[in-house]
């Protein structure tokens, strides 16, 4: 019942893929290549060099780990075919044949947007938004169920509450996570102190 009825949505929304076309390119781009704005958003919350958006990213990145390992298990033990392996469908982009539960697109949006969310709740939003356009383009596109993005939005969500509260009140991993941070912070002082100044000549 659950089946038919998780297959049924999928066609409604894989079939926008014919009736909606104009807005094919942008789901494409939201399907193979924004992740990397979630990692361009890591980086630039790093590079900030406050403590709090090192705190936040280090978790994000930690969160990351643990939820593609538990999806990585998931996959193995509940394996599910990708819905263009086994229906016909309308696919837009290029995709192995490998397994379709649950979306590793979608947990790694979820997981890091969550993250910023717990901290910073206002741009958090906006990530979150941006998660699920991802989570959307997956199906759109033809290469995931919407259980499939469903599960893997849930999973992100958990995994990140999760490693935020377990840090929050262990003093020991937050004693960790300063030592992480401060051992990279010296690191980085030594690499821009050997750097010449360039004095502006007049």
């Amino acid at each position: 019942m659950l089946i038919h009825f998780d297959y049924d949505i999928f066609q409604m929304i894989n079939h926008l893929a014919a009736s909606a076309s104009v807005l094919n390119p942008l789901m494409k781009f939201l399907a193979e290549d924004a992740e990397y704005l979630f990692f361009a958003g890591v980086l630039i919350y790093w590079f900030l060099r406050t403590d709090r958006n090192r705190r936040m990213t280090f978790e994000a990145l930690i969160a990351a780990c643990i939820g593609l390992g538990i999806s990585g298990l998931i996959g193995h033990f509940l394996y599910r075919d990708r819905p263009f392996a086994a229906h016909t469908v309308i696919q837009l982009i290029a995709h192995p044949a490998n397994a379709s539960f649950p979306s590793d697109h979608a947990l790694g949006a979820f997981v890091i947007a969550s993250t910023f969310w717990l901290y910073r709740w206002k741009e958090g939003i906006l990530w979150l938004i941006l998660g699920g356009l991802i989570a959307l383009s997956r199906v759109w596109t033809g290469v995931h169920y919407p259980s499939d993005v469903i599960a893997g939005a849930v999973i992100g969500n958990l995994v990140a509450l999760t490693v935020h509260g377990v840090f929050k009140h262990s003093a020991r991993l937050r004693t960790i996570e300063t030592t992480i941070i401060r051992l990279y912070e010296r690191i980085e002082h030594k690499i821009w102190a050997r750097k010449p100044h360039v004095k502006s000549s007049k």
